[in-house]
């Protein structure tokens, strides 16, 4: 438990934000000691095991929630009816849209994850109190719309190869591997395929050439071993 000064009172910080692994990433790094311990008064922490639904689309959007560990994917219904995953949330994300009544999205845990959930309406009060954190979450919306137009630009234009390989470079940023990577992916090949837009035959086919070029390594598994970082982003750019 840590306490600090803040307008001449003692702020005593609760054990779970002192600790928290995403503090200094999550939504709540703008906030000093005492805006911290208001956001812990209307949050409540969350395990989910892998499989389980935190928001189904089409009801209504009570909840927002930060990531503080695992993945989860967000999904969304195509015009023919068919669940679409548009994106993946890791730990220091926050998930959920505060700005509509009811939930455009499906958001599923495909790891055990652990999540701090708010209501929404508590939340929206709490962002109007600290405008830097509004400012903050504001960043991060244009910063996933950007990854959004990033990913519709590679659907369209990139071959197969190239997916693969932005693919993983992605993951590797997202799982906090900028050098040597070696890290096992949260999602399936399944998965892979339906956010890369391919099946799960091309998923292996194209991995698999990554691995024989001496790209990659994939010791079994889900696990991935980027060997030469240079060559995968050439590869990449297509």
């Amino acid at each position: 438990m840590r306490s600090s000064a803040t307008g001449g009172a003692i702020v005593t910080l609760p054990p779970r934000c002192a600790a928290c692994s995403v503090r200094n990433d999550a939504l709540c790094a703008t906030l000093e000691d005492a805006g911290l311990v208001a956001l812990h008064g209307i949050g409540r922490r969350r395990t989910m095991p892998a499989g389980q639904v935190l928001v189904w689309s089409g009801d209504p959007n009570a909840i927002c929630a930060t990531v503080v560990s695992g993945v989860l994917k967000a999904m969304r219904a195509g015009p023919e009816g068919r669940d679409h995953i548009v994106g993946f949330a890791f730990a220091g994300d926050f998930v959920g849209d505060l700005f509509a009544d009811t939930a455009n999205e499906t958001i599923r845990v495909i790891t055990d994850a652990e999540l701090c959930v708010y209501p929404r309406a508590a939340l929206q009060k709490m962002l109007d109190a600290h405008p830097a954190m509004e400012r903050l979450l504001l960043h991060r919306a244009l910063g996933a719309l950007d990854d959004a137009r990033m990913w519709m630009l590679m659907l369209g234009r990139k071959a197969a190869g190239a997916r693969i390989a932005t693919f993983l470079l992605e993951m590797a940023r997202r799982m906090g591997q900028p050098g040597p990577a070696r890290f096992d992916l949260p999602m399936s090949r399944s998965e892979v395929g339906a956010l890369l837009g391919m099946t799960i035959e091309t998923v292996s086919r194209q991995m698999t050439s990554l691995k024989r070029r001496g790209v990659v390594a994939l010791p079994g598994g889900r696990g991935v071993i980027i060997l030469d970082r240079a060559l995968l982003a050439r590869a990449a750019a297509g």
